[in-house]
């Protein structure tokens, strides 16, 4: 993988270790020689990753829109710097650099672009691997309740299992290498709709 999208926190979060784990993520790309991908910002986890990585003589490529530079949100000293319109423009522009999608602890803007890309795969239009890196259990109620939506029947396993997740940033860069996306995967959906659907009369 040359670019890995990673979404993040505006905040630095309650706990130290969540700034320790944007940080040793950064190092890990670098080490790696993989390019980062965010949303350009520099306050919060947002900015402690970008900063860690061009620390360690990374790539770092921000998006970000107009009025977050307006707001001067944006981290200064970037590799680059896309400033696009809409929140629409920027994740479509930051999921077409990135050959890969890590969240690491954030709100619901996290959340939010991590469910869009997942949902992007289980329908088929990419294959791109998704992981969450667990910081001190901060994805821990997460990882149970899609654990709760594939035993109710509304996430298939096929699709429960696209989500990687990781405590360690060297072993969830190691399980996304390693990753293959389901084949058939929007094949698989559409039949099991089917299959569960049954016509009235």
């Amino acid at each position: 993988m040359e670019r890995i999208c990673i979404y993040c926190g505006s905040s630095p979060g309650a706990k130290p270790e969540y700034v320790e784990a944007a940080r040793s993520l950064a190092r890990a790309l670098v080490r790696r020689k993989i390019g980062l991908v965010y949303g350009g910002g520099g306050v919060g986890l947002m900015g402690e990753l970008a900063r860690a990585a061009l620390a360690a003589g990374g790539e770092v490529v921000g998006v970000i829109t107009q009025k977050l530079v307006d707001m001067e949100l944006a981290c200064p000293g970037l590799s680059v710097l896309t400033v696009v319109d809409t929140m629409h423009e920027r994740k479509a522009r930051m999921a077409e650099l990135s050959e890969g999608f890590i969240a690491l602890p954030g709100g619901f803007g996290t959340l939010e672009e991590l469910f869009e890309v997942l949902t992007w795969q289980q329908l088929g239009l990419h294959g791109k691997p998704c992981g969450v890196l667990n910081v001190a259990h901060y994805y821990d109620k997460m990882i149970e309740f899609l654990d709760v939506a594939e035993a109710e029947k509304f996430t298939q396993p096929v699709h429960r299992r696209m989500l990687l997740c990781e405590e360690d940033p060297e072993r969830l860069l190691d399980a996304m290498t390693a990753y293959r996306a389901p084949s058939g995967d929007k094949g698989i959906w559409v039949r099991e709709l089917s299959r569960q659907i049954k016509p009235e009369g």
